[in-house]
């Protein structure tokens, strides 16, 4: 199983960061290892002063796939939840500002937070799916699909040019606008279409 996720792919998000809009999307990888389940605490990282939180809608992956066409994207998962890419962003800088790769900053264990999944119908309008997220009570990111620089079936298509998809893969789509750190004691919670899917415990 592996984790593919997706970089800048909301406008306001991007700018936020003061980062370029891209042409095409801008994929990276998590290990297995990178998985947090349902219910599972993430103990703050030793590594990193400035830990992010970043709500996305993620896709499971429910049939292996290679050269996917677009228009056949929607035969390849069958579930979607809500998911946490998080982010120790000072490694990120310092990584980005050396050229160098920067998965010490996104792929260390627990950094891939992810809800329960709710299955996708032939009604699931996968071009209008609102997801937020709250801390400690406060919403502080609203996303909805519509926004995205590059849709979902999009993403699936890029993807397995480069990479077969497997199943049980995971993609995580991108996250809107308002990331922010998170502290020890803090409370993430996830919801999509206004079910909450995904609490996570920061200790």
């Amino acid at each position: 199983m592996k984790i593919i996720c997706v970089g800048r792919n909301y406008a306001d998000h991007a700018k936020e960061l003061k980062n370029d809009l891209p042409t095409e999307p801008v994929l990276f990888m998590k290990p297995k290892s990178a998985l947090l389940l349902p219910h599972k605490p993430l103990y703050y990282p030793e590594f990193t002063d400035d830990l992010h939180y970043e709500c996305e809608l993620v896709l499971r992956i429910s049939k292996n796939g290679k050269f996917i066409q677009e228009k056949f994207a929607h035969k390849y998962y069958d579930a979607i939840t809500v998911g946490l890419d998080l982010t120790a962003r000072d490694l990120q800088r310092k990584q980005q500002q050396k050229g160098l790769p920067w998965e010490i900053a996104k792929a260390f264990d627990g950094s891939a937070a992810v809800g329960e999944f709710r299955p996708v119908t032939e009604n699931t309008d996968m071009g209008n799916i609102t997801f937020r997220l709250d801390k400690n009570g406060e919403t502080v990111q609203n996303g909805n699909t519509a926004d995205m620089i590059f849709p979902v079936h999009k993403i699936i298509e890029y993807a397995s040019n480069y990479f077969t998809l497997n199943i049980g893969d995971l993609i995580f789509t991108g996250t809107p606008a308002g990331v922010g750190a998170v502290t020890v004691q803090d409370r993430l919670e996830a919801y999509l279409l206004g079910e909450k899917l995904l609490s996570v415990d920061i200790r």
